[in-house]
């Protein structure tokens, strides 16, 4: 893709404005579901129990409310994923960014990894939403996530997800490189974790990545405001 050629708005249908710090109140939500609206990104995500909120927040835009499953570290059992989903669609969310079992897959139970997958991706196409996978890749080797890739394409996920911004390191260029190359045209990258700039946001692109988890939303969009009213990219 031809970061040089993108527009203000095609850039904001890339990002996922992230609202999961615990700390956040319901105002909090409600400021950056504004926000989410008034700079038409692709999604807000949002906690579990943010997304009716958000929901009716944003009902009359088109972005879009995502949520978060199995969050932070995956390691819930595949009822409870499969619960917290069905719940999170009959609130209003449309896409699920969900943490794939971390130990499961370290461990080399591949197939715990995609039957956990799976059943919340049935889940999802039931309600008609997306399902996004996050690998952590802070805790994987590249033949991990290179696995994690395979797996989350034969559960029939949307995209893979490098992180949750919550652990000790999150998207690097190589990890979006790797994770493109393991998997095919149909699936697509998320990055997550420490995109905070236009221009690492732009090296992702080129990386391969085509979704952001972001919270400096507005100052990104901004930049880029800025650069093309100069000129400049």
């Amino acid at each position: 893709m031809n970061t040089t050629s993108l527009t203000v708005a095609q850039v904001a249908k890339m990002i996922d404005h992230s609202l999961l710090r615990p700390e956040l109140t319901a105002r909090d939500v409600h400021e950056g579901c504004a926000l989410a609206a008034r700079y038409n990104v692709a999604s807000v995500c949002v906690k579990p129990a943010d997304v009716q909120q958000a929901a009716e927040a944003l009902g009359d835009t088109s972005v879009l409310v995502g949520t978060v499953v199995g969050f932070p570290h995956g390691a819930s059992v595949t009822a409870a994923k499969v619960a917290e989903a069905r719940a999170a669609l009959a609130d209003g969310a449309r896409e699920l960014d969900m943490v794939l079992n971390i130990g499961r897959l370290l461990g080399g139970d591949d197939r715990a990894v995609l039957d956990d997958i799976r059943a919340v991706v049935e889940v999802a196409r039931s309600g008609g939403a997306l399902v996004k996978v996050i690998f952590e890749n802070a805790y994987l080797t590249d033949e991990a996530k290179v696995r994690a890739c395979r797996l989350t394409e034969e559960a029939g996920a949307d995209y893979v997800k490098t992180s949750t911004g919550f652990a000790p390191s999150g998207a690097t260029l190589e990890d979006v490189r790797l994770m493109r190359s393991a998997v095919s045209e149909r699936v697509k990258v998320k990055a997550a974790g420490g995109v905070r700039t236009l221009d690492v946001l732009f090296a992702m692109v080129d990386a391969g990545a085509v979704r952001f988890g972001a919270t400096t939303t507005a100052a990104m969009l901004d930049d880029l405001a800025a650069r093309l009213a100069q000129g400049l990219s």
